[in-house]
C-alpha cells in the first residue's frame, strides 16, 4: 500500500481480500467460462458490499471527501489484484512465462493518483516489455469482460514499454494520465524500469512545454464551462475553481519538482503551510461535493445543478439562518472553496514564471510593458505592480487600495505574491475604511474610465475589497437559489460595473444605442457606478434587497465622499432599481396611466436616464442569453413615453404626435391613398397604435388587407430584431380565442414571451404573440412555421381536443420542479383607468399561460393585453380585463371568484375543455 490508504480507516470493513481470495479459491469449475463468471459474481458482490460501506461512511461523515475517494480507490486496487490473481492463476495458468510474458497493471489519470468518486471511470494501463504476447493478451482480455460484466466503466490501454514512450510524447493527455500512474499489481522490476523510462525519455527538460500545454487546455476549459467561478450551476470537477484547477496545479508540481504528494509542494516553496492546509481544505470539500453527486444522481455526475443542490445542503447538514437558506448557504462555501483554488493558482503561476517563463514572457496574461512614471513606492518586477519588501502594507493599509488603483491607472498586472501579500494583509484595511484617501482611491477604482471591472476583481480576489466595505463582503460568494441568475451576488455586480464602463466607452452601441446616446447626458456619472455597485448589496438579509439597499447607500456614500444630492439620487436608484423593468415586462405600455404612473414616481429626466443604464447592466449581467431584443425595445418604448411625460406633464400631446407620426409612416409604406388610410384608422382603436412598433404596424396591415371578407387569417414569421418568432392572428372576435391560440402554440412547441390582443371597432381580433422555441430561440424553419399556424386554425375551429393534446404533450424544464413557488395573484383596480390589472405569479411550466387565459374564459372576462414576464423558474403573467361590457370589474365577489380560478389554473390544476 506504501502508505497511500492510510487515511482510510477499518479498510477490512470495506473489503476483506483475504476472505474473498478464499471464496474465489473455493470455485470448483473445469470450464473457463463458467469459472470467469462464477469470480465475477463474487467480485461483484465483494463491489456492491464495499460501495454500501463507503456510501454509509459518507452518510455519517458527510464532508470527509478525501477519505471517501481514497476508499474508493482503495476498493478498487483490491479487486483487481484479486482479479488479476485469479485470472493468472485458474482461467490462464503460466508456470513458466518468458521475459516476453512478463507484464504489470498500473493505475493511471485521478485513479493513479488514488482518489475515485463512486462512479467514476476506472483508468487502468497493462504494460509488457515488448509487443503483447499472446499470453499477455488472453489475461487482458479476460480480465476485462469480467470488469465489464460487473458493470465497471473501464477505460485502458495496453503498451510496450516503447509505445508508452512514444505515444507520452506525442500526446499530452497521454503524458498526464502517465505522469500520475501508479503500480497496482504483477511485475514490479517491470514498473520500476516504465518509471525510470518515463523520467529520462518524456519528463526530463520538457518541464516549460508541459506547463504551456497545461495551462492552455486548462484556459480552454474554463472557456467551455463559462469562464468564470461564479456561475450558480458549476461544475465540480471540470469548472473554474473546480477539482481540476487543483489537479493542473499537483501535476505541474509533480512533472517540474517532482513532488508525490501535494504536501511537497511546501518543501518546495511553492505553497506556504497556510496554502496547503487551503488546499487540502479546497480539495476535500470538492471531493465530498462529488461523491455525494455520484451517490445522488446514480451516475458519473459532476455538474451541481438545481436540483442536487437541495439535497446536497440537506446532506452535508447545512441549516437555514435568517436571510439565507442551507442551500445557499452551501453553495457560499462551495464558491468561498472555488475563491481559494483560484487565489492558489495565481500563486503557483508566479513561481512558476520566475523559474521557467522564457525571459521577457510570461505564463498565463501576456506582458504589459507600459512603464508608468511614478509607483509611489511600489516597484515593478517584468511588467508587474509588486512590493518591495514584505511589510509595506503594515507600514501604510492605505496602500492595499492604493496598488489597485495604480494597476488601473497605468493599466498593469499585480503580481501574484503582491496578491498573496494583499491577501494575507487584507485585515489591516479594517483601521483605514474611514480614511478620506483611502475611499478617495476606492472611487478612484470604482468610477474608473478604463476598465474598473478587472481591477475590482482582483481586489475582490484579495479580499480587500469585501473587508474595505463589509456590506459588499456580505455577499461574496453568495448565491441566490433560483434559476435566473447565473453568478453570484459579488459577481453579478462586478460584471454590472463592467458593462456599465463599455456602454460608456461606446462598445456596446450595436446593442444598446439609447443607454450608449443619452450616457454623455448623465450629469452625475458616479452616482451611476456606486448605485450599480450597491443595487443588490443587501441581498441574503431577509427583507426587500432595494429597501435596506437604499439604507446602506445612505450610510455608505458620504464615507465614498458623495455629496448629499448624490447619496439622496443612489439611494434612490437603488431603492427602485427593478421599477423601470418591472414597469416594461409586466404593464401595458399603451395604457397612458401606466406611464403616468411611472413618470409621477422617476420625477425626472435625469432619474431616468440613470435608472434605464442600470436597468440594461442589471438584466445583462444576470446572464448569458437572459437580455434580447425584445427586451431592448420594451426599454425604449417606456422611457421614451416616460421622457415625453417628464418634458410636458400630464398633457398628451406627444401621444397624439406619436400616433399621427406613426400613421404617416405606415401610409408612406404601404403607398395607399388617403381615403384608404382614413378607413383603416377609422377600424383601429387608438391604443393599438401606441402599442405596436412601426414594423409591426406594416405587417399587421398587409395581413388584414389580404385576408379581405375571410374570418381568419393566421401569418407567422420570424422577427430577428427581437429575437422571435412574430406570430399574428387576424380573427372574428369571440369568447376562449385567446386561451385557444395560446394552447395551439403550446402544442406546436412555442413559448409566448409576449401577446399584444386588440379588437378592430368592426369586432375582429387582432392578436400578436412573439414566441420562441424552448431554447429562447426563433422558429425559423418552414415546417415549424406550418405547424404553428395549422395548430392554431384547428384550436380555433375546435378540430381536435386541445386540452387533450396539452395534457398528452411532454412536459419540459423539470429543473424548474426544484423550486417551491406558492403561487400568487394580485388584483390592481387603480393601475389603470379603463382595466381590471391581475398579475399572477408562480412556477414556470408548460401551457401555463393558456391555463390561466382559460380561467379567464371561464370567469367571462375579456382579456384587452396579456403580458409575460419569465425570471428563470418563476413566471409573471399580467392581464389587462375588463368585463363583457367593456367596463372594469369592481364587483367583490367576482374578484374573488377570479382570483380562485387563477390560483387554481396556477397550481397547475387541470383545465377541463369548454363545452
Amino acid at each position: 500500500m506504501s502508505g497511500r490508504f492510510d487515511s482510510v480507516p477499518n479498510r477490512r470493513a470495506i473489503i476483506d481480500r483475504r476472505a474473498v481470495a478464499e471464496r474465489l479459491a473455493a470455485l470448483a469449475l473445469s470450464d473457463t467460462a463458467k469459472l470467469r463468471q462464477a469470480a465475477t459474481v463474487e467480485l461483484k458482490a465483494a463491489l456492491d458490499s464495499g460501495r454500501i460501506e463507503i456510501a454509509r461512511r459518507l452518510a455519517e461523515h458527510p464532508s470527509r471527501g478525501l477519505e471517501v475517494a481514497a476508499a474508493g480507490a482503495f476498493l478498487t486496487d483490491q479487486l483487481l489484484r484479486l482479479l488479476w490473481d485469479f485470472t493468472v492463476e485458474r482461467l490462464h495458468p503460466n508456470p513458466n512465462p518468458s521475459a516476453g510474458e512478463r507484464m504489470t497493471l498500473i493505475a493511471v489519470g485521478g485513479y493513479g493518483r488514488g482518489e475515485m468518486a463512486p462512479h467514476s471511470d476506472i483508468d487502468i494501463g497493462f504494460l509488457t516489455p515488448w509487443k503483447v504476447s499472446p499470453w499477455s493478451e488472453q489475461v487482458i482480455e479476460s480480465m476485462l469482460y469480467a470488469l465489464w460484466d460487473m458493470r465497471l466503466k473501464i477505460g485502458h490501454s495496453s503498451r510496450s514499454l516503447d509505445e508508452m514512450v512514444r505515444e507520452s510524447k506525442a500526446d499530452v493527455t497521454v503524458r498526464t494520465a502517465l505522469l500520475e500512474a501508479r503500480y497496482v499489481w504483477g511485475d514490479t522490476e517491470l514498473y520500476d524500469e516504465a518509471a525510470r523510462r518515463f523520467k529520462a525519455e518524456v519528463q526530463d527538460d520538457t518541464a516549460r512545454t508541459f506547463i504551456a500545454q497545461k495551462l492552455e487546455e486548462r484556459e480552454a476549459r474554463h472557456k467551455r464551462m463559462g469562464d468564470s467561478r461564479y456561475v450558480v450551476e458549476p461544475n465540480v470537477k471540470e469548472g473554474k475553481g473546480g477539482l481540476r484547477d487543483l489537479h493542473t496545479l499537483f501535476w505541474i508540481g509533480k512533472y517540474a519538482y517532482g513532488v508525490r504528494e501535494t504536501a511537497e509542494l511546501v518543501d518546495k516553496g511553492l505553497l506556504t503551510k497556510l496554502e496547503y492546509r487551503q488546499f487540502r481544505r479546497a480539495e476535500n470539500f470538492l471531493w465530498a461535493v462529488r461523491c455525494h453527486l455520484h451517490l445522488i444522481t446514480n451516475r458519473a455526475e459532476d455538474r451541481l445543478t438545481f436540483d442536487v443542490q437541495r439535497e446536497l445542503a440537506e446532506r452535508m447538514r447545512y441549516a437555514d439562518r435568517p436571510g439565507m437558506s442551507k442551500v445557499e448557504r452551501f453553495m457560499r462555501f462551495y464558491f468561498l472553496q472555488a475563491k481559494v483554488v483560484g487565489d492558489l493558482t495565481g500563486v503557483f503561476l508566479a513561481h512558476l514564471d520566475e523559474k521557467f517563463a522564457a525571459r521577457g514572457s510570461r505564463f498565463g496574461l501576456p506582458t504589459l510593458f507600459k512603464k508608468p512614471r511614478k509607483l509611489k513606492g511600489f516597484v515593478l518586477d517584468r511588467g508587474r505592480l509588486a512590493l518591495p519588501r514584505d511589510d509595506f502594507f503594515s507600514e501604510d493599509p492605505v496602500r492595499l487600495i492604493e496598488l489597485f488603483q495604480l494597476a488601473d491607472l497605468h493599466a498593469l498586472e499585480v503580481h501574484p505574491l503582491a496578491m498573496r501579500a494583499a491577501a494575507r494583509d487584507a485585515k489591516l484595511v479594517d483601521d483605514v475604511r474611514d480614511d478620506p484617501r483611502a475611499n478617495a482611491l476606492f472611487l478612484d477604482v470604482l468610477t474608473s474610465p478604463r476598465n474598473p471591472e478587472t481591477v475590482l476583481r482582483w481586489m475582490n480576489e484579495a479580499g480587500v475589497f469585501g473587508r474595505f466595505v463589509p456590506d459588499f463582503g456580505r455577499v461574496v460568494a453568495q448565491m441566490q437559489f433560483d434559476m435566473y441568475h447565473h453568478y453570484t451576488v459579488d459577481e453579478h455586480s462586478i460584471r454590472a460595473l463592467g458593462l456599465l464602463s463599455r456602454i460608456e466607452r461606446g462598445e456596446l452601441k450595436e446593442d444598446h444605442p439609447l443607454a450608449t446616446g443619452i450616457f454623455k447626458q448623465i450629469a452625475s456619472r458616479r452616482t451611476l457606478y456606486v448605485a450599480v455597485l450597491l443595487h443588490d448589496i443587501a441581498k441574503g438579509r431577509g427583507g426587500d434587497h432595494s429597501v435596506l439597499g437604499a439604507e446602506i447607500a445612505e450610510r455608505l456614500c458620504p464615507r465614498f465622499g458623495l455629496s448629499a444630492g448624490e447619496t439622496e439620487m443612489v439611494a434612490w436608484l437603488v431603492r427602485w432599481h427593478l421599477l423601470m423593468s418591472a414597469t416594461a415586462f409586466k404593464r401595458d405600455l399603451s395604457d397612458f396611466k401606466t406611464i403616468l404612473d411611472f413618470g409621477a414616481q422617476v420625477q425626472s429626466v435625469e432619474r431616468l436616464r440613470l435608472l434605464l443604464v442600470l436597468t440594461i447592466v442589471d438584466i445583462r449581467a444576470v446572464g448569458p442569453g437572459v437580455w434580447n431584443g425584445w427586451k431592448r425595445q420594451l426599454l425604449g418604448t417606456l422611457f421614451e413615453l416616460a421622457e415625453e411625460v417628464l418634458r410636458l406633464g400630464h398633457k398628451q400631446k406627444g401621444r397624439g404626435e406619436r400616433i399621427q407620426a406613426k400613421q404617416e409612416a405606415l401610409a408612406q409604406a404601404l403607398g395607399w391613398p388617403e381615403p384608404r388610410m382614413v378607413a383603416l384608422i377609422k377600424r383601429l382603436p387608438e391604443s393599438y397604435w401606441i402599442a405596436e412598433p412601426g414594423d409591426v404596424l406594416e405587417r399587421n396591415v398587409r395581413t388584414i388587407d389580404a385576408a379581405g371578407d375571410a374570418q381568419l387569417s393566421i401569418e407567422a414569421q420570424v422577427y430577428p430584431d427581437r429575437g422571435a418568432t412574430l406570430v399574428t392572428v387576424y380573427a372574428a372576435d369571440h369568447p376562449g380565442l385567446f386561451y385557444r391560440i395560446a394552447g395551439a402554440i403550446h402544442v406546436a412547441g412555442g413559448n409566448i414571451i409576449d401577446a399584444r390582443i386588440h379588437t378592430t371597432r368592426d369586432g375582429m381580433a387582432l392578436d400578436n404573440f412573439l414566441i420562441q422555441d424552448p431554447l429562447g430561440r426563433p422558429f425559423d424553419e418552414e415546417a415549424r412555421l406550418n405547424r404553428i399556424k395549422t395548430g392554431i386554425a384547428d384550436a380555433l375551429a375546435n378540430r381536435g381536443k386541445l386540452q387533450e393534446r396539452l395534457r398528452t404533450k411532454p412536459l419540459s424544464r423539470t429543473r424548474a420542479e426544484a423550486f417551491s413557488i406558492e403561487p400568487n395573484v394580485f388584483i390592481d383596480n387603480g393601475a389603470s383607468n379603463r382595466f381590471t390589472v391581475i398579475e399572477v405569479n408562480a412556477r414556470d411550466r408548460p401551457a401555463l399561460l393558456c391555463h390561466l387565459a382559460y380561467g379567464l374564459f371561464q370567469s367571462k372576462v375579456t382579456i384587452h393585453s396579456a403580458h409575460v414576464a419569465t425570471y428563470g423558474e418563476r413566471a409573471v403573467d399580467t392581464f389587462y380585463l375588463t368585463d363583457l361590457l367593456g367596463d372594469k370589474i369592481t364587483a367583490t365577489t367576482r374578484l374573488k371568484t377570479i382570483e380562485r380560478r387563477m390560483l387554481e389554473a396556477a397550481a397547475g390544476e387541470d383545465v377541463a375543455e369548454a363545452a
